[in-house]
């Protein structure tokens, strides 16, 4: 029997109090799972905090871990947007510097107006580029800038959340 590892969003609304995302992350780890991106961010109560990690696991491990995650203190909801039956949005957000010059600037800047990117930076030799959008739309637009040459990325990771009414926290 072969387990198949899959990419898995998770969504952690935890208390926001000192030495929880090192408990997340240590139980994360713990388990033998690489954290390939980590987010973490107050919600729209200061008393809370979203977690959001990306890590690659097959089901079955997965299922234990998130079962032992809902069960730390200070957990208060976990959620793997990947498996669940629940619609939802994710995003991130890149910035990326590009190398350009008087010829390929323009050419850049067509690229960045296609994805609806911001150019929150313009030097003589490099174009710092602002992109929020999903991973597949991300890999996309790097593939397009690439030729010219980037110099910097700086990565958020995803953040997500149900769509509609549905509230998947407490």
């Amino acid at each position: 029997m072969t387990l198949t590892k899959k990419k898995h969003t998770l969504s952690a609304l935890v208390e926001n109090k000192f030495g929880v995302l090192v408990r997340v992350a240590g139980m994360l780890s713990g388990r033998g799972f690489n954290i390939e991106t980590l987010n973490v961010g107050p919600t729209h109560d200061p008393a809370y905090s979203r977690i959001t990690a990306t890590v690659i696991a097959d089901d079955a491990a997965l299922d234990r871990c998130v079962k032992a995650l809902d069960k730390l203190i200070n957990v208060i909801t976990v959620h793997d947007f990947s498996r669940e039956e629940v619609d939802h949005v994710a995003r991130e957000l890149i910035l990326c510097k590009v190398k350009c010059d008087k010829k390929t600037r323009t050419e850049i800047l067509e690229v960045a107006g296609l994805f609806r990117a911001k150019v929150v930076d313009v030097a003589h030799d490099s174009l710092l580029i602002e992109f929020t959008g999903n991973e597949n739309k991300i890999g996309a637009f790097l593939d397009l800038v690439s030729p010219y040459g980037i110099l910097e990325t700086a990565r958020t990771g995803n953040v997500a959340l149900s769509r509609g009414l549905k509230k998947l926290s407490k």
